[in-house]
């Protein structure tokens, strides 16, 4: 019997690693396949999340359009009801844009119906604004479940996570310790100068505050102010998710 419980007892222990690694890992696809990176060193993929955000999306896209650089934004449904001007800009400034759910649970939690409607009305939000669909999806906190793949799957959607995500939302950081923590793209970069078909990065930053409008994400434009013409002068292509898996020859 002892030996029953332990063998039951290292059982559930791995099923439970099992799907902790399937529902967090940024690059596991035990619940669907991902895109966790470019196709090309030098590409690198800028994403923000939790958007759009009246204090700091027209700020960054200012920023982007300074340095010719293309990013995709993986918008929450309410806020796209809130501002749909907006989200209008961002799409007319040649921007792609993604699903981030409704309102930005963590799916991991949510059962089948619940993930079906939150990515379903957030893709009715932005058809609504913009006429368009979206291909791409990112589930919030990064969480997934083993139901969200097919739930993607029969929406259309492709299910984004990330190479690098620095934690720009932990606003009691500051701007340079922000930077520090993005230096890894810039070594990267250096390391795989004449190596172009090693993959590239996708960084994921936060234009928004999933809990309110208005957040300050002051701390992501500053690294940013920094960052772009250094990755620049290195030979990164600032590209949307559709770019950075098309094969071009980059």
């Amino acid at each position: 019997m002892e030996s029953l419980l332990v063998a039951t007892s290292a059982a559930v222990l791995t099923a439970g690693a099992v799907t902790a690694y399937g529902a967090a890992w940024p690059r596991s696809g035990l619940f669907g396949p991902v895109i966790s990176s470019t196709n090309s060193s030098r590409k690198l993929a800028l994403t923000f999340d939790d958007g759009p955000n009246p204090a700091i999306t027209p700020q960054l896209l200012e920023l982007l359009h300074q340095y010719n650089a293309r990013a995709t934004f993986f918008v929450m449904g309410k806020f796209v009801r809130d501002c749909p001007e907006l989200l209008r800009q961002i799409a007319a400034q040649g921007h792609a844009i993604g699903n981030h759910t409704e309102t930005h649970p963590n799916l991991f939690w949510c059962g089948a119906q619940e993930t079906h409607n939150q990515l379903r009305r957030c893709n009715e939000a932005i058809f609504a604004v913009t006429g368009q669909t979206p291909k791409w999806f990112r589930p919030p906190f990064g969480f997934r479940s083993p139901w969200l793949g097919g739930i993607a799957e029969k929406l259309q959607l492709s299910t984004i996570m990330w190479s690098r995500i620095p934690g720009d939302w932990r606003t009691r950081h500051s701007p340079e310790w922000l930077i520090r923590r993005m230096s890894p793209i810039a070594k990267r970069a250096r390391k795989n100068v004449q190596n172009l078909s090693a993959s590239g990065d996708i960084l994921c930053l936060h234009d928004g505050n999933h809990a309110c409008q208005n957040g300050d994400r002051t701390r992501t434009l500053a690294a940013l102010k920094y960052w772009l013409p250094r990755w620049r002068d290195l030979g990164l292509k600032f590209v949307t998710i559709d770019d950075a898996i098309e094969n071009d020859g980059d």
